[in-house]
């Protein structure tokens, strides 16, 4: 057992004088904190100061803000606990608020701890003041600003509870600095906890769900959108045998990857804007559309009033009531932890009618398989992926920045396991995939973690490179290199009549030099023959590695739905027969 998972030396039977950083600290570790993901300041240094000789709490000094709180996302997503992170007053605060935002969009279980200056002289404009608590309110699911030492066990203890339970997500922590100072005595907290108006989970109403399973029986092209919530969830059996049981086939969305078996026999692919043709058609036709953990964003509907037309029912089974009607209108609402409604629906559920309708996708899917045009003389982006995936067989954590490559992710790896695609989806956060890696490899140190990156994401937080060097953190960092912004430059190509403005990524640093400078090894394909050479040579290397993988410039990510089109309404490309 990692000493982590306890609390220093034994759980204090009496109380004990100590100060607000220690039962910072103490109470950290009482929930089970494994790592905290940092960078210090003045207005934190007192928990720094607690942290110092003290063997039992871990901390990664990342290189910026935005690190820390991308690692601890990344730490979060890959392991379903809670990630932590800590900054300092002012501009340390601040840096995390896109870390925040991502974190919201995409229900993340994080406790953001920040330092404020001392209670005194808040709201004078102190130095490296900024009022944190009210900046991050929208995109927190709670937060907390700590005016009493003596509230700050149970601050801490709801801020998890918060974060972990329900529609997860991040929670705020704002500590004064003379709070994180004062001395109270301090005895673990135990017993349950109640947040007054909060209802982490409603209880499955068993006669919705009987709804939805009489609507399968008669449904003759039901189709499932499964997303990121199935994942959160720890739904993925579940919904295996409520699939197997109505064999009524599946898309998943770019959260959702993995969540359902890529090489099960009823999986359509990613829906979208970059989705599959098959899983496309497939939402156009339906008869019956069942959106489970999947809150029907713009990118997966695109344009809303041709959104699945044929639809005579739309389902949704969600924990989150807010998602219900907020953008497509719901026939059946089933509200409850996906676990659950899953569990109950599959002790009752029959096969739909699907068999013919099996068949159309069948003969979609054969029609318009995933494909491109492969080159003898160029090195192909899809390529590149086709082999991470077959030199991994797909046991990898990949974790991914934003843009072309990150959809090349999502189409050429297929995932056949929940949490092993780690990506930014509602907030789309460039600079998100080194530090999101880090996190990924803290909390698997067994499993292969690697992070595919664009060249522009890449220089967004290049700096962590230095945290893989010291902690010796064995990711293993693709870039594809295409020298430009590549999903800007496919839209102007595409949208805007190829008048291309302010892409061109030239003067960007070597990147196997860059990994050099901070102490990485680094590798550098142009060809096929060279990418295997070196991506071997990667794979064999124990630590932290960079390969910088050289492609076209003017590679496009096919199928794609232009704004303001439907589904069905694909831009093929390179799919084109």
């Amino acid at each position: 057992m990692s000493p982590l998972s306890k609390s220093p030396s034994q759980p204090h039977a009496q109380e004990e004088r100590i100060t607000g950083s220690e039962v910072l600290l103490r109470c950290l570790l009482q929930e089970g904190t494994e790592c905290v993901f940092g960078y210090p300041g003045g207005s934190v240094l007192y928990i720094y100061d607690a942290m110092a000789g003290n063997p039992d709490f871990k901390h990664i000094l990342t290189r910026h803000e935005q690190g820390a709180i991308h690692a601890a996302d990344g730490y979060a997503r890959s392991t379903g606990k809670v990630g932590v992170c800590l900054a300092t007053s002012g501009p340390g605060a601040t840096n995390l608020v896109t870390g925040i935002a991502t974190a919201y969009m995409d229900s993340v279980p994080l406790v953001v701890i920040t330092g404020n200056v001392p209670t005194a002289v808040m709201g004078t404009d102190a130095f490296q003041e900024a009022d944190i608590v009210s900046i991050t309110m929208p995109i927190t699911k709670h937060n907390y600003l700590v005016r009493d030492v003596h509230e700050l066990p149970r601050i801490i203890r709801e801020a998890f509870y918060l974060a972990r339970t329900g529609r997860k997500g991040p929670v705020l922590i704002d500590i004064p600095k003379d709070i994180s100072n004062q001395t109270m005595l301090y005895r673990p907290a135990g017993g349950p906890i109640e947040v007054r108006g909060y209802d982490a989970a409603p209880a499955p109403d068993p006669a919705s769900i009987d709804r939805l399973l009489e609507a399968i029986a008669e449904a003759e092209r039901p189709v499932i959108i499964a997303g990121g919530g199935v994942v959160y969830a720890d739904a993925s059996e579940e919904l295996v045998t409520f699939v197997n049981r109505t064999r009524i086939p599946v898309t998943t969305t770019l959260l959702g990857l993995g969540g359902f078996p890529s090489g099960h026999e009823l999986w359509l692919g990613m829906p979208g804007h970059h989705g599959l043709y098959a899983a496309n058609m497939a939402i156009q036709q339906a008869d019956l559309l069942i959106s489970i953990g999947s809150r029907f964003d713009d990118r997966v509907t695109m344009k809303l009033d041709g959104f699945a037309p044929n639809a005579r029912q739309v389902a949704h089974i969600d924990i989150d009531p807010a998602e219900i009607n907020k953008n497509i209108r719901t026939d059946i609402a089933c509200i409850g932890d996906i676990k659950e409604v899953l569990g109950y629906a599959n002790a009752r559920a029959v096969p739909s009618r699907s068999s013919r309708w099996l068949q159309t996708i069948k003969e979609y899917q054969a029609r318009y398989p995933l494909r491109y045009k492969d080159s003898d003389t160029e090195l192909k982006p899809q390529y590149v992926l086709e082999m991470i995936h077959e030199t991994t067989q797909g046991n990898a954590i990949i974790t991914t920045d934003v843009g072309q490559h990150q959809m090349w992710a999502a189409q050429f790896y297929p995932f056949q396991h929940p949490r092993s695609l780690i990506t930014s989806g509602g907030f789309g956060t460039m600079g998100f995939g080194l530090p999101s890696a880090i996190g990924a490899q803290v909390g698997n140190p067994d499993r292969l973690v690697i992070s595919v990156n664009g060249d522009g994401g890449m220089q967004m937080c290049a700096q962590e490179l230095a945290v893989c060097a010291v902690q010796q953190i064995p990711i293993k960092i693709v870039v594809i290199n295409n020298e430009v912004l590549g999903m800007v430059r496919q839209h102007q190509e595409l949208m805007y009549n190829r008048r291309y403005s302010q892409i061109d990524l030239a003067g960007s640093p070597d990147f196997v030099k860059l990994a050099e400078a901070y102490g990485v090894p680094g590798f550098r394909a142009r060809t096929k023959q060279e990418a295997r050479r070196v991506w071997q040579q990667a794979l064999d290397i124990p630590g932290p590695v960079l390969v910088d993988f050289i492609v076209p410039k003017d590679e496009n990510v096919y199928p794609m739905v232009l704004g303001g089109k439907t589904l069905d309404q694909m831009v093929l490309g390179d799919l084109e027969v």
